[in-house]
């Protein structure tokens, strides 16, 4: 316990030390060099990762190969996106000891806003799991109230450096809905005030011979029922990306990663494509 306190704070502290320092890489790589001018014309973009599981800030949803598509409409900085992935095989939850709990086919459908302005990004997302077991029945997706939402929303504030400090950071809190802290028998999201769940990721996005690698930390600062039961690292890893070329004017992009959860002893290897 000690030791996954001491190394989350050792991260928690460098990661804001670098987003005091950000400004001052960001102003010095303005001045060594001429960016180009933010396009203020509309864009339109979508596509779909077909990925052999769907991992998510060191936790695996779905147990399952998934399809993810998105679609996004971004003009002058904001862009509004949606996404989502869909399981291809029922999964199970353990419940304790003995039990199992059916939980059919993991679904997810999430929409967020966001504002992108040198190199930072403002960003409010809300997630949405629907019932795996009855995709067709009354899910409620348009019942916002903060105690019976499956609606949860994050806000968040990330960083991405620029090519000569390729730094990416991350921080988010989930501020309402399905997100609970512990109840009286110490169940964590069970209760019924917001527990505030809160995740921060710093990473490092280089490239080497056209092929793209990325390693990550990411952590807690403490206990949640969407990230672990204790403040520590959740996430740890490397993605390695690369496009294989189909015809001259099309390439595939395909990525791996290896990705690690040490709070919960877990490893995880995914292999994705993105069209």
């Amino acid at each position: 316990m000690k030791n996954a306190v001491t190394m989350f704070a050792s991260f928690f502290i460098c990661s804001f030390m670098l987003f005091i320092a950000i400004p001052g890489f960001a102003q010095l790589a303005d001045e060594m060099k001429m960016e180009k001018p933010t396009s203020k014309l509309p864009e339109l973009s979508l596509g779909a990762d077909l990925v052999s599981r769907y991992i998510w800030r060191g936790m695996d949803y779905g147990n399952s190969p998934a399809i993810q598509p998105n679609a996004s409409f971004s003009i002058a900085g904001f862009k509004i996106s949606a996404w989502g992935s869909y399981g291809f095989t029922p999964y199970t939850s353990q419940i304790n000891d003995t039990t199992t709990q059916d939980m059919g086919i993991y679904a997810e459908a999430d929409w967020n806003i966001s504002y992108e302005f040198k190199g930072f990004t403002v960003m409010f997302t809300d997630y949405f799991v629907p019932d795996g077991t009855n995709p067709n029945g009354n899910n409620k997706y348009f019942n916002f109230d903060n105690k019976t939402t499956l609606h949860a929303f994050e806000a968040s504030l990330s960083y991405s450096g620029p090519d000569n400090f390729p730094l990416q950071l991350y921080a988010g809190t989930v501020f309402y809905g399905d997100d609970k802290d512990k109840n009286a028998n110490g169940e964590p999201g069970k209760g019924s005030k917001n527990n505030y769940s809160t995740y921060f990721e710093a990473g490092y996005q280089f490239t080497v011979k056209e092929i793209g690698i990325k390693p990550f930390i990411g952590g807690i600062p403490f206990a949640s029922s969407w990230y672990g039961p204790s403040a520590g690292i959740v996430n740890l890893g490397i993605t390695v990306t690369k496009e294989i070329t189909i015809t001259k004017d099309y390439s595939l992009p395909v990525f791996t990663s290896v990705v690690t959860n040490p709070q919960s002893q877990n490893i995880y290897f995914v292999f994705g494509l993105s069209f």
